[in-house]
């Protein structure tokens, strides 16, 4: 669409506020309400920037990296899960750089979930909003069951459902309390997951120059049994290891899940212009450093064809940080792991009701959830979105039983895909959002963070999500198995259904570039150049007159 130049000096506010649609005037309106209203405060902004980075460490820094790492290199070898895990990587780059974007520019409660409801389609934000939330919520009831497996390790014959009970009351309660303590709890949570990851970082280097009862090991493994491992496909050849490699993706994708909860805590930033650009870039860079790292690391010490790596228990017993230990001769440190396996737990069902609890809220605000989500307590709690989240944790139990953990599993598929799907409409959310920047004359340079090499990472995040999402379940065809089928296609199902069911109810449109609304909610700060008159039309103008 082409943009009309505007005159030196001028404001550009009247003209978005000009564009804007009478529902988002109207959303304007209901803000100034919500503040007098008793019982539908507004949450507090109360994070730091060390509290935003740590929420979404604590959030992604799980079994996915302590035992699910191990299916990984048993799948692919250790090249080819590095690879994955690395190029997973840059795909959360792209999301993570484009939330940043938009994070600054409006920080609210449920962030990305009505992001899309703004600058991309309601019905986009009502089925990626209710599939992300019930993702976290399931969650939940994994990380509570992880819990108890790993202190049934210690004492087998204790049941699961005793540590159920008793880590789902302290982790729910802390949630009821203001985002300030909780901030703080998560912090030093989380901070045992780094301190752990590095601290086998540098067992590793030690093990691997010869510390270890195997001697010097260097890149052993990597030549014998080899760097890729051949998948389902009865060959070693290039075929059957790309196959290893595009099965790991998924489970890669697990891994990195929750690093975009960054975002989640924009609406309680404490200053959102500040904290939020410098929490985003930190914990991607944190996480991916701690990942490729430790799958690196893990590779180089174990053998793909170490059957430990595929029991499938959740402890410390399959964990490749303990089978490293012992291939090393280490005996003490199975303890040490599965007593830290238990505080990643704990630390990631924390995060798991705060973030779900936020996205009801966003929810609740953009007309997708009951309005009494959005109630408050006198220090910022949204008490009513925690206990509804929180009571998601109890379908655990269902593991007591043998139907019932059937059905369990099937419920946790969704899980892993939400990721992708999730990332996926982020990156929708962020090219809309930029649309409609350039179709109200506002500059990117203008923004209060400008991320680089964009709109193209968007799309090449966006390209890649997309076709993992759809060929993750490949294996099902491999033999074809119709309930394989259904297992790894059950979140794609139910995000289409939720779309086109609300789309037919609703008749919602898509949302018109300079009908977007780029207003609400946001952190108001004068923006006095133009697109004609920002820095990077200017660099573009000096450019073409030398040329």
């Amino acid at each position: 669409m082409d943009v009309q130049p505007t005159p030196r000096g001028a404001d550009i506010e009247p003209k978005v506020e000009d564009h804007m649609t009478e529902k988002s005037v109207a959303h304007s309106g209901s803000d100034v309400e919500k503040q007098a209203a008793p019982h539908t405060q507004e949450l507090h902004r109360k994070l730091k920037s060390r509290h935003l980075q740590l929420i979404a460490i604590g959030g992604t820094v799980g079994t996915g990296i302590f035992i699910a790492s191990g299916t990984s290199i048993a799948t692919a070898g250790p090249a080819g899960a590095l690879i994955a895990y690395a190029f997973v990587g840059t795909l959360v780059y792209s999301v993570m750089i484009s939330l940043s974007e938009m994070a600054t520019y409006i920080p609210i409660a449920g962030a990305f979930t009505r992001y899309a409801s703004r600058f991309a389609d309601p019905s986009l934000g009502f089925s990626m909003g209710w599939i992300y939330w019930f993702s976290w919520a399931i969650t939940y009831a994994l990380e509570l069951t992880a819990a108890g497996l790993i202190v049934q390790w210690w004492n087998s014959e204790l049941s699961i459902g005793i540590f159920i009970t008793i880590f789902w009351i302290p982790l729910t309660a802390i949630n009821f309390l203001p985002v300030d303590f909780f901030g703080e709890a998560e912090f030093w949570f989380a901070s045992i997951k780094v301190v752990a990851l590095i601290g086998f970082t540098i067992f590793a280097i030690c093990i691997n120059a010869g510390a270890g009862d195997k001697g010097y090991i260097g890149f052993e493994y990597w030549k014998h049994p080899g760097a890729f491992a051949p998948y389902l496909i009865e060959s070693t050849g290039g075929k059957a290891k790309f196959v290893g490699f595009w099965a790991v993706l998924i489970q890669a994708g697990f891994a990195y899940q929750g690093t975009e909860l960054v975002g989640i805590g924009a609406g309680e930033s404490a200053n959102p212009r500040k904290t939020m650009p410098t929490a985003i870039r930190n914990t991607f860079w944190s996480i991916f450093s701690l990942f490729v790292s430790t799958i690196f690391f893990i590779g180089i010490l174990v053998p793909y064809d170490n059957e430990s790596l595929l029991t499938g228990d959740t402890n410390a017993g399959s964990s490749p940080l303990v089978i490293a230990a012992q291939l090393a001769g280490v005996k003490v440190l199975p303890h040490i792991i599965n007593a830290v396996l238990l505080t990643v737990v704990l630390s990631a069902g924390m995060s798991n009701v705060y973030s779900g609890s936020r996205i009801l809220v966003g929810l609740s605000e953009e007309g997708c959830a009951p309005h009494f989500f959005q109630r408050t307590s006198r220090r910022g709690v949204p008490y009513v979105a925690v206990a509804v989240t929180a009571m998601f944790g109890l379908l655990a139990y269902m593991n007591l039983s043998d139907n019932g953990g059937k059905v369990f599993n099937w419920l946790l598929n969704i899980i892993g895909v939400a990721g992708f799907i999730a990332w996926a409409c982020i990156l929708i959310c962020h090219l809309c959002f930029r649309r409609a920047l350039r179709a109200q004359n506002i500059s990117p340079d203008t923004l209060p963070f400008t991320a680089w090499g964009q709109p193209f990472l968007a799309w090449y995040g966006l390209f890649f999500c997309s076709i993992i999402t759809l060929t993750q379940g490949f294996t099902a065809f491999m033999p074809w198995s119709t309930e394989d089928f259904f297992i790894a296609y059950i979140s794609l199902i139910l995000f289409v259904i939720l779309y086109v069911g609300h789309k037919i109810i609703t008749k919602s449109k898509f949302i018109k570039p300079h009908e977007a609304d780029l207003v609400s909610g946001r952190f108001h700060e004068e923006i006095s150049e133009t697109w004609e008159d920002s820095p990077r039309s200017r660099w573009k103008k000096a450019i073409s007159s030398v040329f």
